[in-house]
């Protein structure tokens, strides 16, 4: 094993020095229009990142427990339909012109960068239901990537309940309402060919509120991301699920701590002896939210795989893989969620067993609403990895 790199101390570093001279399913423009409000009702500094408004709107199924939407559902008479009478849709169009990606020293028009259709709202009371496809990420048709139904306070026990398709790390910070290109890298990596991660699996998730301000969420997944079903339209390729616990602290509505635990157990593609690993992830994190005009997010997570497969032919097995790192994040927006600019400063760290899955990265961004949904953005991210260079970007973020 490594001699292990001083993670906390390196992201402290990183945040100051970028720092000196300055979330459930992401809410969309359809929700604005079948409510008549403005996207500052839910998001802060600029979209796609919620503000607690935003989580708690999300949270009980798209709705706002206090006003009903004027003429949402037709009266067809019929109490047990629920016929939307406007679908709700709406589009999100990111695109970035880009310098030195990959330390290459050539630039590129990615345009668009991205472009997806988004849908979601309340089928009755208690149902509701929420999906996006992408038509195209990265020059790529990805397809469904979010899509569940919700059922809200469960049988009147304040139990929410999520079935379909998520990110298992949504409970932690949701990368896709980072108002970064660079992602939070921990959450992306896995060893070898284990297919145990925190992006996108199929399952269910139950979170529940108690009155002391703790939150809890379990998941249950299939523990093998996203893979096409395969003989008998079976979605899970083995026998084994993966079970995700989190715990969250609300303290004086400013600051939150959580830490989370999770299991998973698979067996390993290979053309020999099927192997199996077994795979604990865990790590606490923290949230510091000053009035939307100071926030810190820190995430930091261990994983321990018992075994990796790193080659195809010959097979190469590596037993007992430990990989850690985490992120934090620093926005600043001067006037909380009426700001028309922010600043945001992200620092990435990585280190494994796996030389591969290194990462070290420092980036700053900074963005200006020219609209409530339209907002240009620039950012530079310096890589400290193996290769180390600077990639730069500018761009904008469009929803409607």
């Amino acid at each position: 094993m490594k001699k292990p790199f001083v993670p906390f101390a390196w992201l402290a570093v990183s945040l100051l020095l970028f720092g000196l001279p300055v979330e459930k399913a992401s809410a969309i423009p359809a929700f604005a229009r079948k409510y008549q409000i403005s996207c500052q009702v839910c998001h802060s500094p600029a979209s796609p990142r919620l503000k607690a408004f935003g989580d708690d709107f999300a949270g009980a199924g798209f709705r706002m427990t206090e006003y009903q939407a004027p003429r949402y559902f037709i009266p067809s008479g019929d109490e047990k339909l629920s016929l939307i009478r406007d679908f709700p849709i709406a589009v999100r169009l990111d695109g970035h012109i880009s310098y030195n990606n990959a330390g290459a020293g050539s630039s590129d028009f990615g345009v668009p960068f991205a472009l997806k259709l988004m849908s979601g709202g309340e089928l009755s009371e208690k149902l509701s239901y929420y999906f996006y496809f992408y038509l195209n990420e990265r020059g790529e048709v990805a397809g469904v990537e979010d899509a569940f139904l919700m059922f809200h306070d469960l049988f009147g026990t304040g139990v929410n309940l999520y079935l379909g398709q998520f990110q298992v790390s949504d409970p932690l910070f949701k990368r896709e309402l980072r108002l970064t290109l660079e992602d939070y890298h921990i959450y992306t990596v896995a060893p070898g060919n284990s297919s145990i991660g925190l992006k996108y699996d199929r399952g269910i998730l139950i979170e529940y509120g108690l009155p002391t301000g703790t939150d809890i969420v379990a998941e249950v997944v299939n523990g093998n991301g996203l893979v096409g079903a395969g003989p008998g339209h079976l979605f899970d390729r083995d026998k084994y699920k993966s079970v995700l616990l989190r715990l969250n602290q609300v303290v004086a509505d400013v600051l939150s701590f959580g830490f989370f635990g999770y299991f998973g157990k698979e067996e390993l593609p290979t053309d020999a002896v099927p192997l199996i690993n077994t795979a604990w992830i865990y790590g606490p994190d923290m949230s510091l939210d000053l009035d939307e005009r100071f926030i810190i997010n820190v995430q930091y997570v261990w994983r321990a795989d018992s075994r990796a497969v790193t080659a195809t032919g010959p097979l190469v097995v590596q037993e007992d893989v430990l990989t850690h790192g985490g992120f934090a994040e620093l926005i600043y927006a001067p006037m909380g969620d009426r700001s028309n600019w922010y600043l945001t400063a992200l620092a990435n760290f990585v280190e494994s067993d796996l030389n591969m899955l290194d990462y070290r990265s420092v980036t700053l961004h900074a963005g200006y609403l020219l609209r409530r949904n339209i907002r240009l953005a620039g950012e530079y991210t310096r890589h400290f990895s193996a290769q180390k260079y600077g990639r730069a970007s500018v761009g904008f973020v469009s929803a409607f």
